[in-house]
């Protein structure tokens, strides 16, 4: 049985609240830390997998998670290295991914991300799906460095190089390759073991994470190492699996739309009952995904 995607309930609704509503639910969150290539490590807590490159330069970390976890991520950063956190890049604008954007920042990190993140992090955005609002941002969470396509690190002998996807799992993605040491964080495009979060309600689209995860495999070789934005370390035969997975949940929801089925009407015809033991075990289940799939695919 495939291993699958350890998300709750509690974890996506965190990810869509104010930060003070999240407040005290995290003291039992414990953040671990693997290294997964020389110089590199994942963390995990709740939220979204966290990437740190540490050295005498100092450190860059990929996504922070929530407010009330940053000193928990601080020290489990300080047992990796007692250098500065310089600079935190953002895969996407999402709660659980940009939550300690201003303790870092005021702590002296730069906060990078591309521009549709800024934007999305500075107004109010509404999630259909979920039928949650989030309140737009404070200023000092914003990203202060914005790129439109790419940018690229120098730091502690390595090359970091942040890339923006096409509309994936939003319109903001972007992936982090540690080029010397073979690492590659794919934020949210990639959720290893489950049904994905495409948020169609900020620009994502299920055609886009197929592609963005297609083109990523095709790079990475049986050697690279793959942070999912959330699950398990990973390798690109589980991004084949799950682009498989997705090409399976694409073509069934597909022909329920040729069919004329409405939306309500296609989730009542469970296309995606036979996967749902193995992939849908985290919070999108199969009714969400058929949801998403369809509200994706009919544009």
């Amino acid at each position: 049985m495939r291993r699958t995607v350890a998300i709750t309930a509690f974890a996506l609704a965190a990810a869509f609240a104010a930060p003070a509503a999240a407040q005290g639910r995290f003291d039992n969150v414990a953040i671990t830390a693997v290294e997964v290539a020389d110089g590199v490590h994942m963390l995990q807590g709740a939220g979204g997998n966290i990437a740190v490159l540490a050295g005498p330069e100092g450190v860059i970390m990929v996504d922070d998670q929530y407010a009330p976890l940053t000193g928990k991520i601080q020290a489990a950063v300080s047992e990796i290295s007692d250098t500065a956190i310089r600079f935190v890049v953002n895969t996407h604008w999402h709660g659980d991914h940009t939550g300690g954007n201003e303790n870092l920042g005021e702590a002296g990190a730069v906060i990078v991300a591309h521009d549709n993140v800024r934007q999305r992090m500075s107004m109010e955005q509404f999630n259909r799906l979920f039928g949650r609002a989030t309140p737009p941002s404070p200023d000092a969470a914003l990203p202060i460095v914005t790129f439109s396509d790419e940018v690229t690190f120098h730091l502690n002998g390595e090359t970091v190089r942040v890339q923006h996807m096409d509309p994936a799992h939003t319109d903001g993605d972007a992936i982090v390759r540690f080029v010397n040491a073979d690492v590659i964080h794919m934020g949210d495009i990639f959720f290893n073991g489950g049904f994905p979060f495409i948020d169609v309600d900020s620009g994502g689209s299920l055609d886009g994470a197929i592609a963005a995860l297609e083109a990523v495999a095709s790079q990475a070789g049986p050697e690279t190492k793959i942070i999912p934005g959330h699950g398990p370390l990973a390798s690109a035969a589980d991004m084949l699996a799950t682009i498989d997975m997705l090409k399976t949940v694409r073509a069934r929801i597909q022909a329920r739309i040729d069919a004329g089925d409405t939306e309500d009407e296609a989730v009542a015809a469970a296309p995606l009952k036979a996967l749902e033991a193995e992939w849908g075990q985290g919070f999108i289940n199969a009714e969400r995904m058929v949801r998403t799939g369809y509200r994706s695919l009919k544009g």
